[in-house]
Parts: structure tokens; sequence; C-alpha cells
């Protein structure tokens, strides 16, 4: 019986760093760049609210992603798991009453 678990890959802590500075420094350009924008009030507002709707719709978007993800990987496993049970029951030779 053969059993193959998917290829799990770490992340490493360096990529891990690199992700969150990135993150970071990118919400910190935007932020500086809508407050110094030579605009209305309302417009800087506006802009502020538009820039938290998109990050928001970023990290729920990578999560259904992730647990869609994680959904076919579990599924892929149960069905391989029922299969390799048949084949380990399955005799070639046995010979069924008629």
């Amino acid at each position: 019986m053969t059993s193959s678990t998917p290829a799990r890959t770490a992340t490493t802590g360096a990529f891990y760093m690199q992700a969150v500075l990135s993150f970071g420094l990118s919400l910190t350009a935007v932020g500086i760049g809508v407050v110094f924008l030579p605009v209305d009030g309302w417009v800087r507002a506006f802009l502020g609210i538009a820039m938290l709707y998109a990050i928001t719709s970023a990290f729920t978007l990578s999560k259904v992603i992730r647990d869609r993800q994680e959904d076919t990987a579990i599924t892929s496993r149960v069905d391989r798991a029922r299969l390799d049970k048949l084949l380990t029951e399955h005799d070639p030779f046995k010979i069924d009453a008629v």
C-alpha cells in the first residue's frame, strides 16, 4: 500500500518577514500619499476608506483561496485513502460463486 501525502512547503522566517515588511511599507506609503494629497478633506477621507476596503478585501480573498485549497487537499486525501483501501482488499484471483 502506497501512501502519498501532499508535500507541505514551510514558509521561512525570512519570507514571512519580507511579506510583513512589504505590507507595512506599502500601507505606510499609500497612507502618507493620501494624507499629503492636495485635495479637500472629504476626498482624503474617501481615499482612506477605499484603501482600507481594498486591504480588507485582499485579506478576505486570500482566506477564501486558502480555505478552498485546504478543502481540496482534504478531499483528495480522503479519496486517495478510499482507493488505497479498495486496492488492498481486491483479489484479482478470487472467483465469485455464481
